[in-house]
């Protein structure tokens, strides 16, 4: 063996072990990553809301640290479910997205294959069977009758297959009955129904993922503007209607959508695995072995939807991004943050001094627009009802209101040049006696001049409801009249 052939393979190697595959699958927390997002994915659980993944990560996480498996720090990883959730993204597991306006984690392509291995290794033991062999070599034989371009040779396959099928009609219409296999080759064609059935989701995903890798190199393109509008928006049209046919995962998978993508397929394919599972050997399959069984026509149908939507998503953004795109906006935009960032260098010095900001500039208006639609100039409002001509209909609500200055101005005017307000106030009519009208006449004797005396006044006033409460307040002299400024 040669070196160069030497270093080859050891360049390979190293390659897989740095792909994301086998790296969840040698990591420190392998068995503890495998077990999580078995439980947070399935067959019939494509995607998870990243607040739900967070919450039932973390429960994962409390139960496995209460049953004491955080003994060893090689277990279980620290932190919240939220952080190992984003450790999982970074290190490419997870891929974060938004559907239907939620964000959501889906399993990525590299992490639907360490499953598929995982679960492939755990499952039992792998059986070089008669089911396996006859497949691979039912492939082989259809690829060489694919590629056959000799006619006669094709002919003479096709009556050779011809003969075969004529020969067991006419065994089943002479006994009367088919034969079929016995329980243990049945079971063997199961166990390498499930073996195919396992590698379908990490094909979907990784259709899927090409898809949206397209999609981010298309949108990088467009915004180099590295050629004329014109040209940018007819290629990149054209490859938004023929995204499917973009790269050879889109292509492979068109062909395959040829075949399983009618639904009446999906259908016929359901009927066919539930009457699988009734037959007697189907009691020789253990209970995951079933549930797997049966949810094959589910994962089909989901991988196929996932990658339809992740076709449309990728159509829909490089169209919208075709139609919005700005280019003299974009370098606006990347001048305006090149200056922003000279800026903050300036200001990373140790001896930098910032001068702080000690108000907000204002804004130079000018001359706003003003519009002629009404010709007519502004008019002052109309004048308001003079109090006197107001009808209170609710002669309560009058009650309740501020005091009643007519009345006591009328009422101050017959009293003496001077008098004592507390004796006053309880000289009042009742309906002037409330305790806003207190107030008013606090208001007039002040406005009139009044003098404090040491003494306490206290006075009783009415509500007009009939209650009553009690005012202290100190002795005051008042005047009746107000006293010239001359005096």
């Amino acid at each position: 063996m040669t070196g160069s052939r030497a270093e080859a393979a050891y360049t390979r190697a190293v390659t897989a072990f740095s792909t994301p595959t086998l790296d969840l699958l040698h990591g420190r927390f392998a068995p503890f990553v495998v077990a999580s997002l078995t439980l947070l994915f399935n067959a019939d659980r494509a995607s998870v809301a990243v607040a739900d993944a967070h919450a039932e990560l973390a429960e994962v996480l409390d139960e496995l640290r209460a049953a004491g498996y955080d003994e060893d720090d090689r277990k279980l990883p620290s932190g919240s479910g939220r952080d190992v959730c984003r450790n999982w993204v970074r290190l490419g597991w997870l891929i974060q997205q938004i559907d239907d306006d939620v964000e959501v984690y889906r399993l990525s392509a590299h992490a639907v294959a360490a499953l598929e291995i995982s679960g492939r290794t755990g499952g039992g033991r792998t059986r070089v069977s008669n089911s396996r062999v006859r497949t691979l070599l039912d492939a082989v034989d259809h690829l060489s009758v694919s590629a056959e371009v000799d006619p006669v040779r094709r002919l003479s396959r096709l009556h050779a297959e011809r003969e075969l099928l004529d020969a067991e009609i006419a065994r089943i219409q002479g006994s009367g009955h088919a034969d079929p296999a016995d329980d243990e080759e049945l079971l063997e064609e199961a166990e390498n129904v499930l073996h195919l059935a396992r590698e379908l989701p990490a094909d979907f995903t990784r259709v899927a993922e090409s898809l949206r890798a397209m999609q981010r190199d298309v949108v990088a393109h467009l915004r180099r503007d590295e050629r004329p509008t014109s040209e940018v928006l007819r290629e990149y049209l054209q490859r938004a209607q023929d995204v499917m046919q973009s790269t050879p995962e889109g292509r492979a998978f068109a062909g395959a959508l040829r075949l399983i993508g009618d639904p009446d397929r999906i259908d016929a394919l359901t009927e066919q695995l539930r009457g699988l599972l009734d037959l007697p050997f189907a009691r020789m399959l253990d209970g995951t072995q079933r549930a797997e069984l049966d949810a094959i026509a589910r994962r089909v149908e989901l991988g196929v939807e996932e990658v339809l939507a992740a076709q449309r998503r990728a159509s829909h953004v490089i169209t919208g991004q075709v139609k919005t795109h700005d280019p003299l906006r974009d370098r606006q935009i990347d001048d305006l943050l090149r200056d922003v960032i000279a800026g903050l260098h300036g200001w990373s010095g140790p001896a930098t001094v910032v001068d702080p900001v000690r108000s907000m500039p204002l804004i130079d208006l000018g001359h706003l627009r003003q519009t002629t639609s009404d010709i007519r100039p502004p008019r002052a409002p109309a004048p308001l009802t003079d109090a006197d001509d107001v009808d209170f209909l609710d002669h309560d609500t009058r009650a309740w209101g501020g005091p009643r200055y007519a009345e006591l101005e009328a009422y101050v005017a017959g009293l003496g040049a001077d008098f004592d307000l507390a004796d006053a106030f309880r000289a009042v009519p009742d309906a002037a006696r409330r305790p806003v009208d207190l107030l008013g006449l606090l208001e007039i004797a002040h406005r009139n001049g009044l003098t404090d005396g040491d003494g306490i006044s206290t006075v009783e006033a009415l509500r007009p409801d009939g209650t009553t409460r009690r005012f202290a307040f100190g002795t005051v002299t008042a005047r009746s009249t107000k006293e010239d400024a001359d005096e």
